[in-house]
């Protein structure tokens, strides 16, 4: 029997660098992603890609060393079969939609399809995220946050996901009608196992040294900090957790010009406080701001490149490298031929 599953790649729209703090974000589906397409039987899990080169071939038992396997994109299917533990093994290949390296987790869609196509539990959808999560740090050792694999797997429809990382509760939060969301392609490649966003993670942590943990501090706790570049990591954490559920306010009350105002302002945080911005994606967001129907942009992930995300009226002409349009779309699924 044959099978097909899907994991969609995302945007957050508000809340970057607070998942691994234990914050706040505000990711949603989109219409991009990773399908699988196979069959289940055997030993071993086989999958190509139409995107890569080289074939994926990884026994159910898993192996020893999952950053060590050839080729590279297998290493995540390498880390998920050990965190899954299936029974049975698989043979398909693997399609893609989304541009890697663009900041719309890619990585993260390949690693919840491969799940779900080995029978993840995503009756449970946490408990699916963090294996993937573990996968992502164990392929290729970067200490992500569990908002991405999250969001694949348990975006619904029309809603954008408000994700505690603390407790892991969730909130879909419904988007207005009469606005759409435009992801636009900066030019720059971003590669986070080569970046330093492993710094930033431990910059965070430091100031957690000093005013305690980050997802319960005030932006006036983080002012107190004497390191002006800790000071600056904590008052972008504090305050993005702030505008998460503002903006989540702003998109169920139709306050579009305030929530586009909000967008602006965790911009200018993400390029002046965490310094995970570029002078290619500030123009961007500069440039399409003075666009009519536009309400507001901001980069969108944990920058260093890769995509920005416009909140506009529907059918707002939007000129550059336009990567998807649209509204909210639906978590992972699983299909049989």
């Amino acid at each position: 029997m044959g099978l097909r599953a899907w994991a969609p790649g995302r945007v957050n729209l508000i809340g970057d660098h607070t998942d691994y703090m234990g914050g706040l974000a505000l990711p949603m589906a989109i219409g991009l992603g990773t399908e699988i397409t196979g069959d289940r039987g055997g030993n071993w899990v086989m999958l190509g890609s139409d995107g890569f080169e080289g074939v994926a071939e990884i026994p159910i038992g898993g192996v020893e060393d999952p950053s060590a396997v050839e080729p590279p994109w297998a290493r995540y299917v390498a880390a998920v079969v050990d965190e899954v533990k299936p029974t049975d093994g698989l043979v398909g290949m693997v399609h893609s939609t989304l541009p890697a390296g663009s900041g719309l987790a890619s990585s993260a869609a390949l690693e919840v399809a491969v799940a779900t196509a080995l029978g993840a539990d995503r009756v449970n959808p946490a408990a699916a995220a963090q294996a993937c999560q573990r996968a992502e740090e164990r392929a290729v050792g970067v200490p992500c946050g569990i908002m991405d694999q999250l969001v694949s797997l348990a975006a619904i429809e029309g809603t954008a996901l408000r994700i505690d990382c603390d407790t892991l509760e969730l909130e879909h939060v419904p988007f207005p009608d009469d606005a759409e969301v435009v992801v636009i392609h900066s030019g720059q490649h971003r590669e986070l196992s080569g970046s330093a966003y492993a710094d930033r993670r431990a910059e965070c942590e430091a100031a957690e040294q000093v005013i305690g943990r980050l997802r319960d501090a005030s932006p006036a706790d983080a002012e107190a900090i004497e390191d002006p570049v800790l000071r600056r990591r904590a008052r972008h954490v504090t305050t993005e957790n702030e505008r998460v559920d503002a903006l989540a306010t702003a998109l169920t009350s139709g306050q579009l010009g305030y929530a586009g105002d909000l967008l602006v302002a965790s911009h200018a945080s993400m390029r002046d406080d965490f310094e995970v911005s570029t002078p290619e994606l500030d123009e961007l967001v500069g440039t399409v701001r003075g666009v009519p129907g536009v309400y507001g942009a901001r980069v969108t992930g944990a920058g260093f490149g890769g995509c920005v995300i416009v909140l506009c009226k529907p059918k707002t002409r939007i000129n550059g490298p336009v990567v998807w349009r649209g509204l909210p779309a639906a978590g992972a699924s699983l299909s049989t031929t």
